[in-house]
């Protein structure tokens, strides 16, 4: 049976959500139903986990802070518990309630002048992770400060990936691969039954990529600084902010995360950045089955203990 791959892709949570199918040749009408099934499971979870969009149940624990506890389904109750469990793990640099800083940083637009330190200083003031409570028998999510609020864009990609999989799985694709806006899951084999290939991008688009990085039924994320910043008196600042300082981070371009759980790829890229390369190599290297690329500034590679330098170029 000759196998081929098919792909399709939406514009979908402010990017692009992408799903490729290894399936017989010639069968389009069946998988197009394939792929109507997995967009359908993505669609069912943005209208609960969207914190913009009125009407889901994120919606409504936002507009609730400071107010009462809101009753959630146990998919949303669960993904903001795991949340708050990689909170903790990293510290408060991984937080959920980023989304509550107050705007005076501008990436869409120029910026004539530094913000002041008093402006930086109380903008994140209404960050913290610990605001939110749960309660477990009721399946109920409170934010306890009027002004904190829950965004999971670096996870949500993540776990909607994950579940995207998980339908096309229960539907027999044992091959595929499901991209949600730059968090990618590969399961199976390509159509030529290699191992998936992802490519890794050059933070300085000297090249179109610096790795092919081989992937099987695992996940990849790439945080970058690169693309998006402020230019202020011929200095780049990161749109890549710290939560408890509101200072843009310095030093890195790209950070690569790779892991059997796409969830925590996302999260810890942006972790990591945070970390810096010493103290978040070390971090990553506390773990079997986690793996990462550091790109700094001066275009120097760093990898994780388990990742194979050979895949990159030199």
């Amino acid at each position: 049976m000759k196998l081929q791959a098919y792909h399709k892709s939406i514009a979908s949570m402010t990017s692009h959500l992408d799903v490729t199918i290894v399936y017989e040749a010639g069968k389009e009408a069946v998988v197009e139903q394939l792929m109507e099934a997995a967009y359908a499971e993505a669609n069912r979870l943005i209208n609960i986990i969207s914190a913009w969009q009125e009407g889901t149940e994120l919606y409504a624990v936002n507009q609730q802070a400071g107010i009462q506890a809101v009753k959630v389904c146990d998919e949303l109750f669960y993904l903001i518990k795991r949340s708050l469990k990689i909170s903790e793990w990293t510290k408060g640099l991984f937080d959920i309630t980023f989304a509550s800083i107050d705007k005076v940083w501008f990436f869409d637009k120029p910026m004539n002048a530094l913000p002041t330190k008093e402006a930086v200083a109380a903008s994140v003031r209404h960050i913290d992770y610990r605001f939110i409570e749960l309660n477990e028998a009721d399946k109920t999510i409170f934010i306890r400060n009027k002004g904190t609020k829950i965004e999971l864009g670096a996870i949500g990609k993540g776990f909607i990936a994950n579940k995207m999989k998980s339908r096309l799985q229960a539907l027999g694709i044992h091959n595929g691969m499901v991209n949600a806006g730059g968090d990618l899951t590969a399961w199976g084999k390509s159509e030529s039954g290699e191992t998936w290939r992802i490519s890794i991008a050059d933070p300085e688009q000297k090249r179109d990529f610096i790795a092919w990085l081989p992937i099987q039924d695992s996940g990849i994320a790439t945080s970058g600084s690169y693309e998006r910043y402020a230019l202020i008196e011929g200095k780049k600042y990161s749109h890549i902010i710290h939560p408890k300082t509101g200072m843009p981070v310095k030093g890195l371009l790209s950070v690569t995360v790779i892991s059997p759980d796409i969830e925590l790829c996302d999260a810890l890229a942006t972790a990591l950045f945070l970390l810096g390369i010493e103290e978040g190599l070390a971090f990553i290297n506390q773990f079997n089955d986690l793996q990462c690329f550091i790109v700094d500034e001066q275009q120097v590679y760093h990898y994780s203990d388990n990742l194979k330098q050979v895949y990159f170029n030199a």
